[in-house]
């Protein structure tokens, strides 16, 4: 077990060296930070002064060692546009982020799941046939338009939900969150949905897929052998050894919903770390692009660790494999 641990923090350790080498190359080929600090209108004196004061004089080696030991610590310097230190605006926006990608997973669950199961034993059925349908165009939607469809009908044709904005939200520590206000449920619904729309139909077919493969194994079979009733073999039994694979795969979408929640708060204007990193590429922002690159690897690698680790505590084959 220790020896899997060490191996996989390894691993770990190696992929944020990789991501932080490709971060810090932002640096030197998007753009001159100190023309972006200086303007163009700065003396040869002022240019030699801040790179120097930047450490950009310095070999890239020493550059990158300088750049490596303050991502370790969270820090990347002062963001180009705003003039903030980088590590404040992330800690401002990531709240709204996690805030919406739970909501959207949960979203994805509570609603995939059963729509799966019912797929799956109702298999051949109209009903079946329709969410299967359905599953179908929302994997292959793109999600701004589904966005902008849902702007359409139920921002400015029905009014029910705002278009635009977190809404009103509370201050707890340094944290803010809206779930404890009406108005930010108000304001999350919409780019909840949007965002859950693709995680919700890959949770449906998945539990389909994997809920007709575990009714076909013997030991089904033997349950039903036994005299057990259809409830008790589908949900006591195939559901429950269906839900392993599933929550693995939501878990490690959960990064994903993170990462690619750049769109949805894009359109939503939404004020997650998502639309700041747009807004970096827009003006160049590299502490920003840099910073906004090794949170989210981080956040990938630190996922994928831990669902590694729980596998390998529920799972014996690989504890038997790894003894070896």
């Amino acid at each position: 077990m220790l020896a899997f641990i060490v191996r996989r923090l390894i691993q770990a350790a190696v992929v944020m060296i990789i991501v932080a080498f490709i971060a810090f190359m932002l640096f030197q080929y998007v753009g001159d930070p100190v023309v972006f600090l200086l303007g163009q209108d700065a003396t040869a004196e002022q240019i030699r002064q801040l790179r120097a004061d930047l450490g950009l004089d310095r070999s890239f080696v020493v550059q990158f060692w300088h750049f490596l030991s303050n991502a370790v610590q969270g820090e990347f310097g002062l963001s180009l546009r705003q003039g903030a230190k980088v590590s404040r605006l992330l800690a401002e926006r990531f709240p709204a982020t996690l805030e919406l990608a739970l909501v959207a997973a949960l979203l994805a669950l509570v609603i995939g799941i059963p729509m799966g199961v019912y797929a799956a034993l109702r298999r051949g059925s109209f009903g079946s046939q329709l969410l299967m349908t359905v599953s179908l165009l929302g994997v292959s939607l793109p999600t701004f338009l589904i966005g902008i469809v849902l702007i359409l009908v139920f921002s400015v044709n029905l009014g029910w939900f705002p278009s635009f904005g977190r809404g009103e939200t509370v201050q707890i520590g340094w944290w803010t969150t809206g779930l404890l206000t009406a108005k930010g449920w108000h304001h999350i619904v919409m780019p909840a949905v949007t965002l859950a729309i693709f995680q919700l139909t890959l949770v449906m077919r998945l539990v389909r897929a994997e809920m007709l493969e575990v009714l076909r194994t013997d030991y089904i079979k033997f349950a039903r052998a036994r005299g057990l009733s259809n409830r008790a073999i589908h949900f006591g039994h195939a559901l429950k050894n269906t839900l392993v694979p599933v929550l693995t795969i939501t878990g490690l979408q959960l990064g994903g919903l993170i990462a690619f929640a750049i769109i949805t708060e894009t359109v939503f204007q939404w004020p997650g770390m998502g639309l700041l990193f747009i807004q970096a590429v827009t003006f160049a922002d590299v502490p920003v692009m840099a910073a906004y690159l090794c949170l989210i690897s981080l956040i990938f690698v630190v996922i994928n660790l831990v669902v590694d680790l729980l596998y390998f505590a529920v799972d014996p084959r690989l504890r038997m494999g790894g003894a070896h």
